[in-house]
């Protein structure tokens, strides 16, 4: 089951689906800007969404998405952060 930023938020966002590239075997793996992560439909990899907007600025994204997830996307944010300063 994917997660999602949906339930409790304080924003409302419209849902949009992207795609992604599976990085283990290729495969689209459609995505929507509300879930937290989703599963490859073809080996089972776990993308996680590194949009990250809202979770970033949002005084509500820890009760939002969970700790646990928050500082998981916290985390994403500091790496892509990183590489982008490269």
């Amino acid at each position: 089951m994917n997660g999602t930023i949906m339930n409790g938020c304080q924003g409302k966002p419209e849902p949009k689906p992207m795609e992604k590239k599976c990085p283990c075997c290729g495969t689209d793996i459609e995505i929507w800007t509300i879930d937290t992560d989703a599963l490859c439909p073809n080996c089972g990899f776990k993308i996680y969404n590194d949009t990250l907007n809202c979770v970033q600025w949002c005084k509500y994204a820890k009760q939002c998405v969970g700790e646990a997830m928050y500082n998981r996307m916290m985390e994403i944010a500091k790496n892509q952060e990183r590489k982008t300063a490269v």
